[in-house]
């Protein structure tokens, strides 16, 4: 099948592998360093990336673009580009590495990872990032699953379930995966596409600002003061304490303990446990049933983040993945087992945020939940909900509330279809998501067979990455009011229905109506009108379940009554 290579594009690093004469290797550029930041300098004599274009912030800073990957699948441009015209240009750098390191060799195709977090509109924009790059993705992995195929690669007879804490320079991710038989199974994920490393970064350099009363800076001083930081950050991981020192702003020097970094990240490292929590949860594991707590990505090496692990899992955490490389060395793996130069072995990897469409009432109706196992493929029949109605609207969402409104709509499609009466017209609906966990959409029209194909684009869907984490937050927390509105709406939409349609059978049938009978219809009749005009949902659906019990009887008479009607008109 011809070399695949397999690619990292992290928000700080990235890196480029290969399967090599039965082993997986990361290539090197003419320094022999394996690991490129991830940063782009638009110049007047050209493009510039990683190091070379790393020393270019602190002297033309408006030109220079780092952590591009946060903004990945929103329509915002940054130095005049699009956020994958930037990552193209990372990506196409290491498309030359690559080539350079096999004297000459094509690369033209490659597994590109991404966090395990990320939505249909970061995958798909990562893919066109790497078709911009002259790159044909054959599969968009999750990092987590990434690094876990790292882990596993001499692992493969064995069985174990594992738990991967991926948190790097933008993003921050956990799965929780069973390892059986050469087979990586997913069992749940779970993360924040807006928390990483460049966080703590922040948070440091605002304390050198603040405690060496630097003032107001420039983007260039800003620039120096945030490259300090990275750097106390990391000596702080080898050693107890050091010295900050910006001798372009000030004489004063800073010693800084890794008590001062730990009271500025700590409330960063917090904020990953509920993930930890919802993971375990969602995988129906306890901490206690894992054989390891794999630690990936450069955040990884605060000692803070380790300690917080190892409480957290009640374990050790597992260091023997390099943080920086084992999601490329993955992902290179998976390039080898595609192109047939390693041993087969499957993955079957999640979604991670469910996906449906809007029914009548407002209300979201799941189709993919989210955790399901990927490539996967559902679909549902839906009728017109009026009389005459000539064509319908399919609103598809995703998210992971009750409401289609407190959902995302990725887009619609309108089938249209012949006049029919309410209930008469069937439109099939079908969502598949392919192993890169791209979704399409099929909506048909059940009596011509006419199919109508969604295209979405990703760049309509501009969702921050703070609204995904807020949106599963928001999911468990209005857990009880959601489900109450839903029971609410459906009691509601229930009730509409069948309060005049008794009132119809009431009328076919007349005097024919026993008293006892017609009164406890009436009775419950009233009950959901009540229960309707006061909006209380649990009460509305006890008392459309009362009047549905009260009028069965009202229905068969009904029934009844219609069938000597028509054997009377036929002169039986």
């Amino acid at each position: 099948m011809g070399r695949i290579a397999g690619i990292d594009l992290g928000t700080t690093h990235s890196a480029i592998g290969v399967v090599d004469s039965g082993f997986p290797i990361l290539l090197a550029d003419g320094e022999g360093r394996r690991i490129t930041p991830s940063v782009v300098a638009f110049t007047d004599e050209g493009v510039v990336v990683g190091r070379a274009a790393q020393g270019l912030a602190a002297v033309q800073p408006a030109g220079v673009v780092s952590s591009v990957k946060r903004l990945m699948g929103t329509a915002r441009e940054v130095a005049g580009h699009s956020p994958e015209e930037v990552s193209a240009e990372i990506l196409r750098h290491l498309k030359v590495l690559a080539e350079e390191a096999l004297d000459g060799e094509a690369v033209e195709r490659a597994v590109v990872t991404v966090p395990a977090y990320f939505n249909h509109a970061q995958r798909e924009a990562t893919k066109r990032a790497a078709e911009l790059a002259g790159l044909s993705v054959e599969r968009i992995l999750a990092e987590p699953t990434a690094a876990a195929l790292s882990y596993g690669l001499d692992k493969l007879e064995e069985r174990s379930r594992i738990a991967v804490y991926d948190w790097g320079g933008g993003t921050f991710d956990v799965s929780v995966l069973e390892l059986r038989d050469g087979i990586f199974e997913v069992l749940a994920t779970s993360g924040d596409t807006l928390l990483g490393g460049d966080d703590v970064d922040a948070a440091l350099g605002e304390f050198l600002a603040r405690t060496l009363s630097l003032g107001k800076l420039s983007s260039a001083d800003e620039a120096r003061v945030r490259a300090e930081a990275r750097r106390v950050k990391e000596a702080l991981s080898e050693q107890g304490q050091t010295v900050a020192r910006l001798p372009f702003l000030t004489e004063q020097e800073l010693v800084v303990g890794r008590e001062d970094l730990a009271a500025l990240a700590g409330p960063l490292v917090e904020r990953t446990r509920r993930h930890c929590l919802q993971a375990l949860k969602d995988a129906q594991t306890e901490a206690g049933q894992l054989q390891a707590v794999l630690l990936v990505g450069g955040s990884t090496r605060m000692p803070l983040v380790r300690e917080r692990v190892a409480e957290w899992f009640e374990r050790e955490p597992d260091l023997s993945q390099h943080p920086d490389e084992a999601v490329a060395l993955g992902a290179t793996i998976h390039a080898g087992v595609l192109s047939g130069t390693l041993r087969k072995m499957t993955l079957l990897d999640v979604t991670p945020l469910s996906l449906g469409v809007e029914t009548v009432g407002g209300l979201m109706n799941v189709l993919i939940p989210r955790n399901t196992t990927i490539p996967c493929k559902a679909g549902e029949l839906f009728t017109n909900a009026v009389d005459g109605q000539e064509s319908m609207r399919v609103r598809i969402l995703q998210g992971e509330r009750e409401l289609a409104a407190d959902n995302w709509e990725l887009g619609t499609v309108d089938v249209r279809f012949g006049s029919a009466a309410r209930g008469q017209a069937r439109v099939g609906v079908q969502f598949e998501i392919d192993a890169d966990g791209l979704l399409t959409v099929l909506a048909r029209d059940t009596q011509t067979g006419q199919d109508t194909l969604l295209e979405i684009d990703s760049a309509a869907v501009d969702v921050g990455d703070e609204q995904v984490e807020r949106m599963v937050e928001e999911s468990v927390e209005h857990a009880f009011e959601d489900f109450e509105a839903r029971i609410l709406t459906e009691a509601r939409l229930k009730a509409e229905e069948l309060l005049p349609a008794v009132e119809q059978s009431l009328a076919v049938v007349g005097e024919e109506l026993p008293e006892e009978e017609g009164r406890e219809i009436f009775e419950a009749q009233s009950r959901v009108e009540e229960a309707l005009r006061a909006g209380r949902a649990n009460d509305l659906k006890a008392a459309v379940q009362d009047l549905d019990r009260a009028t069965e009887a009202l229905a068969a008479r009904v029934v009844e009554k219609a069938m000597e009607e028509a054997l009377a008109r036929r002169g039986v």
